[in-house]
């Protein structure tokens, strides 16, 4: 085996039973593992990378391609959101030329909200996308144990496409979004004679986001400069490392915008996703008695407090509340339909788990969350300290970015049963919108 290059154990293997158990000095080992065909991984820390560093020449454009606008917002902007939605995400580093890299902040600033702002940063691109991903890989913190890097110029990806990239890489270690081939593909030489049509059955064509483990794609950077090699994409650059690369789904409206009829193609289809746009709205309601013995848990928090809610699961009434309205604006019920409280399997659950799966329901559907605004009633404890958490933690199990969700608390001011602290109540209201990609 030639230097430097990484190795399987020997076997039949399936993609999604691979696991990395470690980096040697160049080498890895991969193991299987049944537990990973079942389960979902939870996503270890996660950086993006977003490649803007193309002048856009084939768009005989004024400007480079990432800063055209596209139905309202440019090019740029739109591809920063995606990312920001992502509640994996925790930092974005865009690179982009020294020329434009003015030009890009200010787009940046105009169009993305504060909180998006505050992970974004920037890196000055190189000569070549090989050299311009390393500037944002070594920009990225270092805590940062996942990598995923998309093009700016695919503004069109969606969240679920980006999930199952995510997904894909924590099960494999490197797992790109890609399609099958629909077209007879040829090889040619230099004048244009055809020297062969490869099996079609077998042909990808490759897409961004593609998503690594930090360690392999280092490690992958570090041979390729030994050896001079330079990759077109970052699944190549891992295949001269002999790292394995898995695919994830594509999308076919995940297109590159490369040219003037690519830009023209984008703006009809976001247009008729606005057209086709649908949106649901659900209210939920909750409440449940407060009891000595039990733990006071709301929006997946433990609150100090000599009584807690009584309940089947964890009887986290603000989770609850807020899987009616979900279950409400897709007309399929509430949450005793779906967990009744006679069926053992969710005796003391932990209710977060519970809105995992109600969210997995949207997501079958088609649907993100637009916006959550959640109320809790409640006399006793004060619970101002713990909302930025509660909010984070009913985000993330919504897949969403924390500034979708809105969690405040109140009193009745001594009225009612929240007030005569017998219990605590809560309201929910999501709003939730079709992706143009269902």
């Amino acid at each position: 085996m030639p230097p430097g290059r990484l190795h399987e154990t020997p076997g039949d293997r399936r993609p999604s039973q691979m696991i990395m158990t470690g980096l040697g000095r160049d080498r890895i080992r991969l193991i299987a593992h049944p537990f990973f065909m079942m389960h979902t991984l939870p996503i270890p820390p996660c950086g993006a990378i977003l490649a803007a560093g193309g002048t856009g020449s084939r768009m005989a454009a004024d400007q480079p391609k990432q800063l055209l606008p596209l139905v309202g917002l440019p090019v740029l902007a739109r591809s920063c959101r995606l990312l920001g939605d992502l509640p994996e995400v925790s930092e974005i580093v865009v690179v982009t030329p020294s020329a434009h890299r003015a030009a890009c902040e200010a787009v940046c600033q105009d169009f993305l909200p504060a909180p998006l702002l505050a992970r974004l940063r920037f890196a000055q691109g190189g000569k070549t996308r090989q050299d311009s991903v390393r500037a944002g890989l070594r920009a990225l913190s270092p805590n940062l144990t996942l990598v995923l890097v998309h093009d700016a110029a695919r503004p069109l990806a969606d969240a679920a496409l980006l999930q199952r990239c995510l997904e894909r890489a924590v099960q494999t270690g490197a797992a790109i979004a890609a399609v099958p081939a629909t077209d007879t593909i040829k090889e040619v030489d230099e004048q244009g004679r055809i020297l062969a049509t490869p099996e079609r059955s077998r042909l990808w064509q490759a897409q961004t986001p593609q998503v690594v483990r930090r360690e392999l794609l280092e490690h992958a950077f570090a041979l390729a400069e030994r050896e001079g090699f330079q990759a077109t994409d970052e699944a190549s650059l891992l295949e001269h490392a002999g790292i394995p690369v898995f695919v994830a789904e594509g999308d076919p409206k995940n297109l590159k915008i490369t040219r003037p009829s690519d830009l023209r193609i984008a703006r009809a289809l976001l247009e008729n996703e606005k057209q086709d746009s649908s949106m649901k709205i659900g209210h939920g309601f909750d409440a449940h008695r407060l009891v000595a013995g039990r733990k006071l848990i709301l929006g997946g928090v433990e609150i100090a407090h000599p009584l807690g809610l009584l309940g089947h699961s964890d009887a986290d009434v603000l989770c609850h509340a807020l899987m009616d309205a979900i279950l409400g604006a897709l007309g399929l019920g509430d949450i005793g339909r779906h967990f009744p409280d006679r069926d053992p399997a969710y005796q003391d659950a932990n209710s977060l788990h519970l809105l995992e799966q109600v969210w997995r329901m949207a997501t079958e559907r088609g649907f993100v969350l637009g916006n959550a605004d959640l109320t809790v009633i409640c006399q006793q404890p004060k619970l101002a300290p713990y909302l930025p958490a509660m909010q984070e933690h009913l985000a993330r199990a919504c897949k969403a970015s924390a500034e979708r969700v809105n969690v405040k608390a109140t009193t009745t001011e001594g009225m009612g049963f929240t007030g005569r602290k017998e219990g605590i109540a809560a309201h929910a209201l999501v709003l939730l919108e079709k992706t143009h990609a269902s």
